[in-house]
C-alpha cells in the first residue's frame, strides 16, 4: 500500500485548490491520508462519491469510540455537536422554521441597512483598507445579534470565543473557547426564558421536546456556524469578483445575476488550508470504488475537491457567474444539507451585490499571491484583504 498522504496539503495560492489535492483527485476518488494528529483516514475527493456519502446512513458524524481516528475538524465538531450529532431528524425539525423563506425576507431589509452603513463608513476612508475588518467581519456579527437575539454589547465577546473554539493549532485554546461559548449560551438562554423576545433563541426555548442542554448546544452551533463561515466567504467572494473584471462588469450590468453569482462563489469557496474534509465515521464495513473501508474508520469528505471535479463542472477553477451550479456541494446534500444555507446566501447576495454596485473600481491593494490564508482556524479564510478603489 502506498504511504498515506500527509495533511495539511501546501496551499500555494489563496484562490486555487492545493496542487497535492488536485493530483490525488486525478488518481481516483478515495485516498489514504494521515491527519495532522497522526491518525490514518480516508480522503474522498470525487464528486459522485462525496455526494453519495454526505447522505449515507452507513456513516456517522460521531466517532464510534474514544480510540477512533481524529482530525482537527472531527474533534471540534464532536465537541460542538455533542450528544445530538446523530439525532438529525428531530434537530432539523426544530431548526428549519427560523430559516424559512418568509423569515429571510423579513430579515433582509435589516441586512441591507447594516451593509449600507458599513459601506458608507468605508466610502469615507482612503485606501488601502482591510475589507475583512471593514465588511466581512462586522456584518455577520451584527446579523447574528439581530436574528438570534444576542445583545449588541456582547458581540465582541462571542466573536472572540468562536474564533478561539475553531482553533486547530491549539487544542487548549479550542477547549477554552468552547467552554466560554457554551457558558455564555447558558446565560443567554436563561435570560430568554425569563424575558422572551421575537428572536430565534427565544423560539428555541419554547420548542417542544428540547432540553435546556439541547437549546444551549443549538444556540452555540448557530452562533458559530452563522458567523465564522460567513466571514470567510464574504472575503472570498469579494476577492474572486475583484480579480475577474469581466465577471464583475457582467454583474454590474445585470444585478439579477447576483443569486447565481453567489452560488458560483460558494462553489469556489475559499480553499481551506488544513482541513481534509467533512468528517464521517463508518458504522459498518463498506466498499467505495473497490476500496474497503472498515467499521469505525474515519472518512474525510472533501467538498472543495468535489466542487472542482472537472467531470461535473467544466473548467472548474474559472469563475462563471452564469454557470449552472446545481451540483455544488457547498452546503452538503440531501437530508443532511446545511439548514443555515438560506441565511448565508442572503447575506452574501446583499453584501456582494452592494459592494459591486458602490465600489466598481475596487481592487486588491497587494498582489493576490501575497494574501495569506488563516491556518489557525477550522473555517480558514483570509488573514486580511487590503483593498483600494
Amino acid at each position: 500500500m502506498n504511504t498515506p498522504a500527509q495533511l495539511p496539503f501546501e496551499q500555494t495560492h489563496p484562490l486555487r485548490v492545493a496542487p497535492r489535492l488536485r493530483a490525488l483527485q486525478s488518481q481516483g476518488s478515495i485516498h489514504r491520508v494521515r491527519t495532522v494528529e497522526g491518525d490514518e483516514a480516508w480522503l474522498v475527493t470525487g464528486h459522485a462519491r462525496v455526494r453519495q456519502l454526505l447522505d449515507d446512513d452507513r456513516l456517522s458524524r460521531s466517532p464510534v469510540d474514544s480510540r477512533a481516528a481524529r482530525d482537527s475538524g472531527s474533534a471540534f465538531l464532536a465537541n460542538l455537536l455533542g450528544d445530538f450529532a446523530d439525532d438529525h431528524a428531530r434537530m432539523r425539525t426544530v431548526l428549519e422554521p427560523p430559516f424559512a423563506p418568509e423569515r429571510m425576507r423579513a430579515l433582509r431589509p435589516h441586512v441591507e441597512a447594516l451593509t449600507d452603513e458599513l459601506l458608507d463608513e468605508l466610502a469615507g476612508r482612503t485606501g488601502p483598507v482591510d475589507l475583512r475588518l471593514a465588511l466581512a467581519l462586522p456584518l455577520p456579527i451584527l446579523v447574528m445579534c439581530e436574528w438570534l437575539g444576542v445583545p449588541h454589547e456582547d458581540k465582541d465577546k462571542f466573536s472572540t470565543w468562536t474564533q478561539d473554539a475553531a482553533s486547530v493549532q491549539d487544542p487548549e485554546r479550542s477547549q477554552q473557547g468552547l467552554g466560554q461559548l457554551f457558558g455564555y449560551c447558558q446565560t443567554l438562554v436563561a435570560r430568554k426564558r425569563e424575558n422572551p423576545a421575537d428572536d430565534v433563541i427565544s423560539r428555541l426555548c419554547v420548542a417542544e421536546g428540547l432540553s435546556d442542554g439541547e437549546v444551549i448546544g443549538l444556540t452555540a452551533l448557530l452562533l458559530f456556524g452563522g458567523y465564522e463561515t460567513t466571514v470567510a466567504r464574504i472575503g472570498t467572494g469579494a476577492l474572486l469578483l475583484m480579480t475577474d473584471p469581466e465577471q464583475r462588469q457582467k454583474l454590474r450590468a445585470d444585478p439579477s445575476l447576483i443569486p447565481g453569482a453567489v452560488e458560483e462563489i460558494l462553489r469556489l469557496s475559499m480553499p481551506n488550508p488544513h482541513n481534509g474534509g467533512m468528517p464521517r465515521y463508518a458504522r459498518t464495513d463498506l466498499e467505495i470504488d473497490g476500496t474497503t473501508v472498515r467499521a469505525g474508520e474515519l472518512l474525510l469528505l472533501n467538498i472543495i475537491a468535489a466542487n472542482h471535479d472537472g467531470t461535473v463542472f467544466d473548467d472548474p477553477g474559472r469563475v462563471d457567474i452564469t454557470r449552472h451550479t446545481e451540483g455544488s456541494l457547498t452546503f452538503g446534500f440531501g437530508l443532511h444539507a446545511c439548514v443555515g444555507a438560506p441565511l448565508a446566501r442572503m447575506q452574501l447576495q446583499v453584501a456582494l451585490g452592494r459592494l459591486v454596485e458602490r465600489f466598481p473600481t475596487m481592487r486588491p491593494a497587494v498582489e493576490v499571491e501575497e494574501l495569506r490564508l488563516r491556518h489557525d482556524t477550522l473555517t480558514g479564510g483570509l488573514v486580511d484583504l487590503p483593498v483600494t478603489w
